[in-house]
């Protein structure tokens, strides 16, 4: 999956005048944050942790995308003041979001036909079928499938993106609630959400008749609309507004909820996602996240 810098995208920062300019990344070079302050105009440069720095009272320039890609960096401007608590809700996507799989191409894998299974994931998540018809498409090749390839998946094969427990621990610590939408499967969604505590989750539930997978969901398919719908709902409940609504996610699938967020990531992502969200990590983990969400990390 492409993995480049963070971008300031103009579509969802605010018209508020302070800002610091974040920068994130594996290696930082002393060079390129002096050069960074240089352009952007800082007046001082804080270290937050190894991998990250805060350029404060920074401004937009047009070459600061272009170093930080070269140096294979994120970065992203966040208004002073900014605070976690700020927040009442974030959701995520799971498949290559949360976590690092694409739960179906490894079911398919069981079975030998991973390969043909991830062509077709590859293309919904760059928007190229509708996302309805790649689901369909790839559950007919599961069909007959025994269930116990879905526990053998769980235990065997899923794990959390780099930093997902760490930005998880933070956001509950500041009270957000979260919501995992994901067009996944519910056997995931539902032990992920006992395992890190997540308050809300909407996935499709797997038909399974005599222990056999039928290549069927029961109910509506999770598809872009019903993770916005999701996404209302939830926020309505716990009377979330847009503007302290966090979303993150990869692929064309996400792009419905994403845009009904006041502040959205982009993560390790399809570049139809990351030309549309506010922040796109590309070099750094999910607890990248927290330095974004809050001008007060230290």
């Amino acid at each position: 999956m492409p993995r480049r810098g963070v971008r300031y995208n103009r579509r969802s920062i605010f018209t508020i005048t302070a800002m610091h300019l974040v920068i994130q990344g594996a290696d930082i070079e002393t060079r390129d944050l002096k050069e960074l302050a240089k352009l952007s105009g800082a007046s001082a440069i804080d270290r937050l942790s190894a991998t990250a720095f805060r350029l404060r009272g920074a401004k937009p320039a047009d070459d600061i995308a272009a170093l930080c890609s070269k140096a294979r960096l994120d970065f992203g401007f966040v208004p002073e003041g900014r605070k976690l608590s700020d927040f009442r809700l974030l959701v995520m996507d799971m498949d290559s979001t949360l976590i690092t799989m694409e739960t179906i191409d490894e079911l398919a894998d069981m079975v030998n036909i991973k390969a043909e299974v991830a062509r077709i994931t590859e293309r919904a998540m760059r928007g190229e079928i509708e996302y309805d018809q790649s689901l369909r498409e790839r559950l007919a090749l599961l069909k007959g499938l025994d269930q116990s390839a879905l526990l053998r998946v769980y235990e065997e094969r899923l794990k959390f993106s780099p930093g997902a427990e760490r930005m998880l621990a933070a956001v509950q610590a500041a009270g957000v609630k979260t919501l995992l939408v994901s067009g996944g499967f519910t056997y995931m969604t539902d032990r992920l959400k006992t395992r890190v505590r997540l308050d809300h989750t909407h996935s499709n539930v797997l038909e399974i008749i005599n222990g056999k997978l039928t290549g069927q969901v029961l109910g509506e398919i999770v598809n872009a609309d019903a993770k916005l719908a999701a996404l209302k709902r939830i926020a309505a409940e716990t009377g979330a507004a847009p503007a302290e609504i966090a979303g993150v996610g990869d692929g064309a699938n996400d792009l419905k909820f994403l845009a009904a967020c006041g502040v959205s990531f982009a993560y390790h992502a399809k570049p139809v996602v990351r030309e549309k969200t506010t922040y796109a990590i590309n070099h750094t983990g999910l607890d990248a996240m927290l330095c974004l969400l809050s001008a007060e990390q230290d």
